[in-house]
C-alpha cells in the first residue's frame, strides 16, 4: 500500500535521509523508531509531501506520487497526524470531524449553515468518533477533552478524509500512561483495510502493536524486522542503550 524507493534528502552537507526503502502491506501496522534525530518525523514529512526529496520515489498503492502536493496525497488515500494537535478548542468533537468530511465533500465553503442541514456527514462524523471511543464525548468541546481524548481526536479527522494510509508522528506524545494503553487499544482496533505507520517511543507500546518495527538511526534503517527479531538484534540494543533497554530483556 505505502513504498519509498531509494529516498534521499540534504541539508546542505546535514544528510537526514539515505536511500530509504520501506514497503508497508494493506493492512499492516508498522512502528518506526530510532533515537531523537534519527529521520523519523523527516521520513514522514518526506512521504506525505510536507518535504520533496532530492532523490528517489513515494508510492501509494500503485500511483507514484513523488511529485504531489500535500493536499493532494490527501485526496489520494494518504493521511497523517503530527506530534503537536492543530485542533478546534472552540468546536465540539463532532462539529470538527463534521468539518472534516465535508472538506473531502468539496462542501466546507458553506460551513456556517447549521449541522442538521448535514445529516449524512453528521452520522459519518459520529461513527467515526465512535469507532475510536469518542461517541460519548461528542459534544464537548475540545479544549474541555483529556489530552488522551484530543490525540484520538486528531486521528479522527484524519479518518474523515477516508484514508488508505495513515501516518501516525507520535500519537502518545504528552499523553499520560493511563490513557497510552486506551488510544492504542483504539488504533489497533480500526479497521483492517487501513495500513498503519507510526512512530512512538514508548517501546512497550511498539512490541505490543506493532506486526513489524522498522529501526532508523542518522537518516538510514538500521533494521527492519519482527517484534521478536528487533528485541534479539544487538544493533537495536546499542541504539537503545539506558532506561529503555529494559524493553528489550
Amino acid at each position: 500500500m505505502l513504498s519509498t524507493r531509494n529516498l534521499n534528502k540534504s541539508f546542505g552537507s546535514l544528510v537526514v535521509a539515505q536511500d530509504i526503502s520501506i514497503s508497508v502491506p494493506r493492512g499492516a501496522r508498522y512502528a518506526l523508531i530510532g533515537p531523537n534525530g534519527a529521520g523519523k518525523t523527516t521520513l514522514i514529512n518526506l512521504v506525505t509531501g510536507m518535504l520533496r526529496p532530492d532523490g528517489g520515489k513515494i508510492i501509494l498503492g500503485e500511483e507514484d506520487v513523488t511529485a504531489l502536493r500535500p493536499d493532494a496525497r490527501v485526496k489520494r488515500g494518504l493521511a497523517r497526524t503530527f506530534q503537536i494537535n492543530a485542533l478546534f478548542p472552540q468546536l465540539s468533537a463532532l462539529e470538527s470531524v463534521v468539518l472534516a468530511v465535508l472538506e473531502r465533500k468539496g462542501e466546507s465553503k458553506a460551513w456556517w449553515r447549521s449541522l442538521p442541514r448535514y445529516g449524512e456527514a453528521v452520522d459519518e462524523a459520529f461513527s467515526i468518533l465512535e469507532s475510536l471511543r469518542l461517541g460519548p464525548h461528542c459534544q464537548r468541546l475540545t479544549r474541555e477533552l483529556a489530552y488522551g481524548q484530543q490525540r484520538l481526536l486528531e486521528i479522527a479527522l484524519a479518518l474523515a478524509t477516508r484514508p488508505r494510509a495513515l501516518l501516525l508522528d507520535e500519537p502518545a506524545a504528552g499523553v499520560p500512561k493511563d490513557e497510552s494503553a486506551e488510544l492504542f487499544t483504539a488504533i489497533s482496533n480500526l479497521s483492517r483495510e487501513l495500513t498503519v505507520l507510526f512512530i512512538e517511543h514508548d517501546m512497550d507500546v511498539v512490541f505490543r502493536f506493532a506486526s513489524r518495527i522498522i529501526v532508523m538511526v542518522g537518516g538510514r534503517i538500521l533494521v527492519e524486522g519482527a517484534p521478536e527479531e528487533i528485541a534479539r538484534d544487538e544493533r537495536v540494543r546499542e541504539v537503545y542503550l539506558g532506561k529503555r533497554r529494559h524493553a528489550f530483556a
